[in-house]
């Protein structure tokens, strides 16, 4: 199974107190995708993501390391025009900044992973239902 992964879910794995997110993506026999951008917003909020994760800066740089072994990163050129301006339209009126996971998950035919509430609520009003939930 395919899942692009929003990066609230990687920043949420990278702090010490979600363990649960660090297993999960180590263990998982999932395929993790996400577009090139999260790299871009990885490095906007490192200093936050490590105050945040009650770690040292050398321990959350190891663990971000390792986890970004287990995700493919999808240049925007790799999504068509046509998902590209669906996904934009699907989540201009809630946050136009995941547009491009939404139109990844578009292009993979895969499931978008997200703690963002809103916006999950925003895309099923949309007729989007393309969710993972982990158990």
């Amino acid at each position: 199974m395919k899942v692009v992964i929003d990066a609230n879910i990687l920043f949420a794995a990278l702090r010490a107190t979600n363990r649960h997110f660090r297993r999960f993506l180590y263990l998982s026999e999932y395929s993790f995708f996400a577009p090139k951008f999260l790299i871009v917003e990885i490095f906007e909020h490192k200093e936050r993501i490590v105050t945040k994760s009650k770690s040292s800066p050398q321990e959350v740089y190891e663990y971000l390391d390792d986890v970004l072994q287990k995700i493919t990163f999808v240049s925007n050129d790799y999504i068509s025009l046509e998902n590209y301006i669906e996904a934009f339209h699907l989540c201009k009126d809630a946050d136009e900044d995941d547009t491009p996971f939404v139109a990844l998950t578009l292009e993979l035919n895969a499931d978008l992973w997200s703690k963002d509430d809103i916006l999950k609520a925003h895309l099923r009003n949309k007729g989007f239902h393309r969710f993972f939930e982990p158990s």
